[in-house]
């Protein structure tokens, strides 16, 4: 598995396809393949290692869900417990009936941020989560689903932090980070002195936002109060990506991690180390399948998680988070694999592809 997988990093970075890889394979708790390859930034020549941090976008949603598992487990609250049961703010304007289970399939029905936000309100947890729990449902919670591209981490996190008094990242650390051995490489709120170890996001060419009159059309582009007008200041490009006030705020919509550190938490998953068997057959399984309302597309969700995730890898075995810059974490029921692939060049899913499919043809 190790020199399959090497083979493919050497060759994509040698082409200039990727600036720099990292790749991690466990089963069963076997780590089977460790692998790296270029330059955590263009700019010093610095290597990628594999204990380099990468700021992974949406593929930290599988993270803040493993806590929410995690607690949910310890009894903390149930998938069914409405969250203004434990956030009673947020039991207005008609969400007082959303669940935890909503939150956590994207059926809350508040999958927007006010049109203005920018990347400074994204780091002020306290502004976010007034405007979410202030904000009108776009559908009853429970009828439809539509991807909540930041207001997941969010409506998630504090849940947590109302369940446990405590910062989600807090939690990440004592009952997830800790006890795997992967502190120092698994983040939400990255700290001041960790920062000069993470690799620098780049943009294969300026980053394209489709004109008005286009994305007008597209479900993705909607927030509060109808279309963007404008390029939306907080979209994860580079900038936004290797910004130091977002890198250390609590933003659990996304995270920062090494490629083992995240493909250990999934493999926790499948052994029991995090949930019990029934627990993971019921976070790995649909909870919601049809068009999602904001992507435009048919999809579906487990606990959240996706259920097949890329063309390449769409089984139904398959659960995990992709990220917009073309990373991804996930984990096989069928081959018992978990595989956490980042990278440091927003690109689209061609890698990803390609190795979570060789990784998956080489199941032992």
């Amino acid at each position: 598995m190790q020199k399959i997988v090497q083979d493919i990093a050497d060759e994509l970075v040698a082409s200039g396809a990727e600036r720099g890889l990292q790749v991690a394979v466990y089963r069963r708790g076997e780590l089977l393949a460790d692998v790296v390859a270029g330059v955590a930034d263009a700019a010093t020549g610095r290597p990628f290692t594999s204990s380099t941090p990468v700021y992974a976008t949406s593929t930290g949603k599988g993270v803040t869900a493993a806590v929410v598992h995690v607690l949910a487990e310890r009894k903390a609250f149930s998938y069914d417990t409405p969250i203004a049961e434990l956030w009673p703010e947020f039991g207005a304007r008609g969400k007082e009936r959303a669940t935890i289970r909503h939150a956590l399939s994207h059926q809350a029905g508040v999958p927007g941020v006010p049109e203005a936000t920018t990347p400074e309100d994204l780091c002020d947890w306290d502004l976010m989560c007034a405007a979410i729990a202030d904000a009108e449902p776009w559908w009853e919670p429970g009828t439809r689903c539509g991807y909540h591209p930041q207001t997941f981490g969010y409506l998630l996190g504090e849940v947590v932090r109302r369940a446990t008094g405590k910062r989600i990242s807090q939690v990440l650390e004592e009952e997830v980070a800790g006890p795997l051995g992967v502190s120092g490489e698994l983040f939400f709120a990255v700290p001041e002195a960790e920062l000069g170890r993470l690799a620098r996001i780049e943009e294969v060419a300026p980053p394209v936002t489709p004109p008005p009159s286009l994305r007008n059309g597209i479900p993705f582009f909607r927030v509060v109060g109808g279309y963007t007008a404008a390029p939306m200041a907080a979209m994860p490009d580079a900038g936004f990506s290797n910004r130091r006030d977002v890198l250390t705020a609590e933003i659990p919509a996304g995270g920062t991690m090494t490629a083992r550190a995240v493909a250990r938490v999934y493999d926790a998953l499948l052994t029991g180390e995090l949930v019990p068997p029934a627990r993971l057959r019921e976070l790995s399984a649909p909870a919601v399948r049809g068009l999602d309302e904001v992507t435009g597309v048919e999809a579906a969700w487990g606990l959240g998680y996706a259920i097949g995730l890329t063309p390449g890898l769409a089984a139904p075995t398959v659960f995990g988070m992709p990220g917009s810059g073309g990373t991804v974490a996930f984990a096989d029921t069928r081959t018992g694999l978990a595989v956490g692939i980042l990278k440091n060049r927003i690109g689209d899913f061609a890698t990803v592809d390609r190795i979570g499919s060789a990784v998956l043809s080489a199941a032992p």
